[in-house]
């Protein structure tokens, strides 16, 4: 049976995150001000000191505001890596799952595919450079598994910078994450360091070459490639 007063205090937290959060997205409260002191907080909502921390920590999650030690609670600008990194109990949740890695390696590859199209279309001289320098950084790193994976990582993190979006290199600093243990199950295979790089070689020469066409399908070549080689090193390739 639940505590009625647990369920009560949830309430009260919930109500004070609510009204501040209004307050905020409202711009009554704007980025950089600082909330009220707690005892305050505590007077106008006519609640304890627990009530008031817990509610602060929801906005503290929610990427709303501030909380250091010893410090009044700060508003904040939200950003997408505040947003993308709130998610990660959710996704490692899903990503617990055999259906849910697939999730995720659908949503990686549709991404990264417009992604390697949006660079072939756009992408500038010194972005050029820039991807051609990491595609020689990883090259060299072949045979050096935890440099290799560095620059495959590197290498990828440049078509986000290239499209210029903050929500494009957040969303796919965190799906690099939150696919970690498959790029290591994949890079373990034998051979698969040669065979990644001559796939950022493929998708490189595509946007050198400004061909859309021919860039998004490289990539997508790369990540069937990485799929299927992460589910026979994880389990013989038997589809369970």
């Amino acid at each position: 049976m639940v505590d009625p007063l647990v369920i009560e205090r949830k309430k009260l937290f919930e109500h004070v995150a609510s009204h501040l959060e209004a307050q905020i997205l409202s711009g009554k409260l704007k980025p950089g001000d600082q909330l009220p002191p707690e005892r305050d907080l505590q007077n106008r909502f006519g609640v304890g000191r627990p009530a008031i921390r817990e509610a602060l920590i929801a906005l503290q999650k929610a990427g709303l505001v501030e909380l250091t030690n010893g410090a009044r609670a700060k508003v904040l600008m939200p950003t997408a890596t505040h947003i993308f990194t709130g998610m990660a109990p959710a996704v490692r949740q899903m990503l617990s799952t055999r259906e849910g890695q697939r999730h995720f390696q659908g949503a990686r590859m549709f991404f990264e595919a417009g992604l390697a199209r949006e660079a072939a279309q756009n992408a500038a001289a010194e972005d050029l450079e820039a991807l051609k320098a990491a595609l020689e950084a990883n090259r060299k790193a072949i045979g050096d598994r935890e440099r290799f994976t560095s620059t495959d990582i590197a290498f990828h993190f440049e078509l986000p910078r290239i499209a210029r979006n903050p929500v494009f290199i957040a969303l796919h600093d965190q799906i690099s994450e939150w696919l970690k243990e498959q790029r290591v199950v994949t890079l373990a295979a034998s051979g698969q360091e040669k065979t990644a790089y001559q796939a950022h070689k493929a998708i490189y020469d595509g946007i050198a070459a400004r061909d859309p066409d021919r860039a998004e399908a490289a990539m997508r070549a790369h990540l069937a490639q990485l799929a299927d080689t992460f589910w026979r090193q994880r389990d013989g390739g038997e589809d369970r």
